[in-house]
């Protein structure tokens, strides 16, 4: 940063800002929490040698508090992937189930969307595409926070739902899947994309119906002819912003094919979506006969699944931080 042609190129740079900050954010607390440390001990051997109830009291409730944020600066440790502190695109397809498949993919798509304002991370949603009945087909969600990428990769998978059908008038349990898919969303300058690898296709956006649905050719769709990956934005009523979106996204997904390439841990986890179906799931949502919802990677569970199902997934993702960071994954991704 400190290189006299460092803000030459300004994008590289605020990537470099961006990630400092970051780092500096992780090393800060360490390094109070060993100042703390330092004084606690002082404090308890002052305490020893003839303090009073309340003084042991202190020391013990200090205690507890640098345990808990030394809980804290042990997950920001786990986060060793190369982009796991960038912003994230997190993808939501439906899958087997019918109109409960895309009623399921809508519920999940607000869970994650309360998940990020629990967090106080800005989130938007780039793409949209509705299903017939009820619910969507598919999801795009851009996430901007501390981690983001790397917190949300413990979400990649298939993801179960089991409950009372609304659309079954003869009230039956219904299971039915939707997938989620996570990719960093890198610097455009990090990933080369030549204009002849690409095609370019608009179309009117799709939407609900009457005065939402727009009716120029303003979205957009990318097809990746090297690698075959497609994906499209139809959030703005622009096409320009719609094209910027979408080039964005598709860096973001060639970036975690190659970090996929280069670790076998999450190309597992990748693979192990597969068919959006029952072989590949994660995760399982009981709404009925009993609430349980389960992660089949970790065993962690709560019982408490309207919780979960507005956005309190952290224990969730860090059961998936510790395993992944302490021992091979055994189960599912």
């Amino acid at each position: 940063m400190q290189a006299a042609d460092f803000w030459q190129n300004h994008d590289r740079a605020q990537s470099v800002v961006t990630r400092a900050r970051d780092l500096k954010r992780t090393i800060s607390p360490a390094l109070e929490v060993g100042k703390r440390l330092d004084d606690l001990a002082l404090l308890a051997e002052m305490t020893d040698e003839g303090g009073s109830v309340a003084d042991v009291d202190a020391v013990e409730a200090d205690l507890a508090s640098i345990a808990a944020e030394l809980e804290k600066i042990e997950t920001r440790a786990r986060f060793k992937g190369e982009h796991d502190h960038l912003p994230a695109f997190l993808q939501i397809q439906a899958g087997a189930g019918g109109t409960d498949a895309s009623d399921w993919a809508e519920m999940m798509l607000k869970m994650y969307l309360r998940w990020a304002e629990r967090q106080g991370y800005p989130a938007e949603v780039v793409d949209r595409s509705e299903a017939e009945e009820a619910g969507i087909r598919n999801a795009v969600v851009r996430i901007e926070g501390d981690y983001a990428y790397g917190r949300l990769k413990a979400e990649i998978g298939v993801h179960r739902l089991v409950r009372i059908s609304p659309f079954d008038a003869a009230h039956r349990r219904q299971t039915s899947f939707a997938a989620v898919d996570v990719y960093p969303d890198v610097p455009e300058e990090e990933i080369k994309i030549q204009d002849s690898d690409l095609r370019v296709d608009t179309f009117s956006a799709s939407g609900p119906g009457g005065q939402h649905v727009n009716k120029t050719m303003s979205a957009v769709r990318f097809t990746h002819l090297p690698t075959g990956i497609v994906v499209s934005c139809q959030n703005e009523r622009s096409q320009m912003r719609n094209r910027k979106t979408a080039m964005k996204m598709l860096t973001a997904r060639l970036a975690q094919r190659r970090e996929m390439e280069l670790g076998a841990e999450m190309a597992k986890a990748y693979q192990a979506k597969g068919d959006i179906a029952w072989a590949n799931q994660i995760r399982s949502y009981t709404l009925q006969p009993y609430t349980l919802v389960k992660d089949h990677r970790t065993d962690f569970e709560m019982g408490n699944a309207n919780a979960v199902l507005e956005g309190q997934i952290d224990g969730f993702i860090e059961a998936w931080l510790k395993q992944s960071t302490t021992k091979p994954a055994t189960k599912g991704g």
